[in-house]
């Protein structure tokens, strides 16, 4: 074996380990920017086979207007604060919104489960770069806290606990 191919195979192991540990995740891969764009955190399994008891999203600054959707079975809760700037929302000045999602209700270990929530994707959110929603999900005596966002020069890759993430695409031109 070429020493370029036992490169790629290790590399292409370390991807598929680390994504076989990731535990919450994003079912879309991309957003784009001044549009409004549903997300949907995937839950795979509890916390070391305890159910998962309540999901937490942090909403990103620059994401606003942001409604979840109710999920039978579960309570849901959200957390409004003040954003960091004003955001004109067609022709409304919004000052404050969702900044956390919390759904509480209980999910066996042996099942997998989706949290949707939508929300517009502002330009202040810049393109062609990641944008990272951590997420902690919560169980009797543990809690699995998806909120590490890699600093520049860092990848996903580089963390233990990384938040999931979605790349952001220009806005389209008028």
């Amino acid at each position: 074996m070429s020493k370029k191919t036992l490169t790629l195979a290790a590399a292409l192991l370390v991807a598929t380990t680390h994504a076989a540990t990731a535990h919450a995740t994003l079912e879309q891969d991309s957003v784009t920017q001044n549009a409004t764009e549903k997300l949907t955190v995937r839950i795979g399994h509890g916390c070391d086979g305890a159910p998962t008891l309540r999901v937490r999203v942090q909403i990103p600054e620059g994401m606003i207007a942001v409604k979840p959707m109710p999920k039978a079975g579960w309570t849901l809760e959200t957390v409004v604060k003040p954003y960091a700037a004003p955001y004109d929302y067609y022709g409304n000045t919004l000052t404050e919104g969702v900044q956390e999602i919390v759904w509480s209700g209980e999910l066996d270990d042996a099942y997998y489960d989706e949290f949707v929530f939508r929300g517009q994707i502002t330009d202040k959110i810049a393109a062609d770069r990641m944008l990272y929603v951590p997420v902690v999900q919560e169980c009797a005596d543990a809690a699995e806290r998806w909120i590490e966002i890699p600093a520049d020069g860092q990848t996903e890759e580089d963390l233990e606990m990384p938040a999931p993430g979605v790349m952001v695409h220009p806005a389209a031109a008028n």
